[in-house]
């Protein structure tokens, strides 16, 4: 890719759009991660879809790599999911009662998540860990909550405390609103830090429900937990009577079909899910041990619903990913193309010169700008962000979509190809040239 090939882009329509969207709606966003604070600028304002390709209301069009931020793993429009989409929107949309689709679903995630007995369909990532730490202090009848700083549960009160993602972007680990009653009981401790969280359990495990923690972290960039880590996870909250939560909204079937816990050799009491299991549409689930699930009502005591949980077109478009998942598995083509991608984008940012780390775990990938190796949210911190939007930027304007954040893991989708990861490549290759003339200018 040269110069005359960049795509120079009108964006008119995006920024007339944008201001549209200020005057109504805080941000002019649903959510603040769509909003570019990270990375300056205005938000392109997307019209279609299509595999690995988006298509903005300008026309212009751009490799995705956020997926929808990581729900997308087989790609945009996928004919199947499609088609039961369309079957099940002709029987209706939302009936408030029980459907077939809902145990089939719950039967995917149970067959496929080894750790999960029982599962509880919600309508988000943030409703599922919300409810899963309600459980996990319901059964142990303890308050006391262990998260780790730079991993984020969703917009949880309780858990909107040093947390990654948006929170980190805008500088905001804690939320306004969010009081210190709420947070009281929650422990933050270091991602990979086996030494605090021995220290923490010997001095206060009787009051400890549970740990929540990402199996491999999206939303400080991809961080993968130590061995030493996970064990100590596992055997710890074990010995002490606490709950281990896993929450796997994210990694969930992107990872590996069993999720990351199944890579990890860690079987936890409860887990999470979200994104890929809805197929792309609003859906999340909790579920784990029996005997920690039948504590939910309507069997037990502990109170969790929702009007529109496992509502029919989620559970269609869900029951289909995870069918062509199973029948049809694409992880060893992520593997292979994320594989490529990192080794190229290793070998472009080495040529820089530039301090930079990278970081994989199936096909999520970070590359850090950074010059120490990131293990927790303290390293992660340290990220040249400033050099992130330029980069970032600078890959827009070649037609690659990447994450708005340094603090976000790019997703690869079944849907892209080989030479979609070379074209990746091969931008990437000028656009950190550029980055790297930037910097050494001041």
């Amino acid at each position: 890719m040269t110069k005359d090939q960049l795509i120079s882009p009108s964006r008119d329509r995006s920024q007339a759009a944008f201001a549209r969207a200020q005057q109504l709606m805080p941000g002019g966003v649903n959510s603040p991660a769509r909003a570019f604070g990270a990375v300056g600028g205005t938000p392109i304002f997307i019209d279609r879809a299509e595999g690995a390709t988006l298509f903005d209301i300008d026309g212009n069009r751009y490799l995705d790599y956020i997926g929808s931020w990581g729900p997308m793993i087989l790609g945009h429009r996928h004919p199947a999911i499609v088609a039961a989409l369309e079957k099940a929107i002709a029987r209706g949309t939302s009936f408030g009662a029980p459907t077939e689709a809902e145990s089939e679903l719950a039967e995917r995630i149970i067959d496929a998540v080894t750790s999960v007995e029982k599962v509880r369909l919600v309508n988000s990532g943030t409703e599922a860990t919300m409810s899963a730490i309600r459980l996990a202090r319901g059964f142990t009848g303890r308050d006391k909550l262990i998260k780790f700083a730079g991993n984020y549960h969703g917009h949880v009160d309780s858990l909107l405390v040093s947390a990654g993602s948006a929170a980190a972007t805008l500088g905001v680990p804690s939320s306004p609103g969010v009081t210190q009653g709420t947070t009281q009981d929650t422990i933050i401790l270091e991602y990979n830090d086996v030494p605090a969280l021995e220290a923490t359990f010997a001095s206060r495990g009787a009051e400890i429900a549970g740990v929540i923690f990402e199996p491999v972290v999206g939303n400080m960039g991809v961080v993968r937990p130590s061995e030493e880590f996970c064990d100590a996870l596992q055997q710890i909250t074990s010995k002490h009577g606490a709950l281990l939560i896993c929450d796997e909204v994210m990694s969930g079937f992107r990872v590996a079909f069993g999720g990351a816990q199944s890579l990890l050799g860690i079987k936890p009491d409860l887990t999470t899910l979200g994104k890929i299991v809805g197929g792309g549409l609003p859906v999340g689930a909790y579920g784990g041990r029996a005997d920690v699930m039948d504590h939910i009502l309507p069997v037990g005591e502990v109170f969790q619903a929702g009007t529109l949980s496992g509502n029919p077109l989620a559970t269609a478009a869900g029951c289909a990913t995870l069918k062509i998942l199973q029948d049809d598995p694409p992880y060893e083509k992520l593997e292979a193309l994320s594989s490529q991608l990192e080794a190229g984008l290793q070998k472009a940012a080495e040529s820089t010169g530039l301090p930079f780390r990278l970081a994989r775990v199936g096909s999520m990938v970070t590359l850090f700008f950074n010059d120490s190796d990131v293990n927790d949210w303290n390293a992660a911190s340290q990220c040249n962000t400033a050099r992130y939007a330029r980069y970032f930027w600078g890959m827009m304007d070649r037609g690659i979509y990447l994450p708005c954040s340094q603090y976000e893991a790019l997703f690869v989708s079944a849907a892209h190809t080989e030479e979609d990861i070379e074209r990746t490549i091969d931008a990437a290759k000028e656009t950190l040239n550029e980055v790297a003339l930037g910097s050494a200018g001041g």
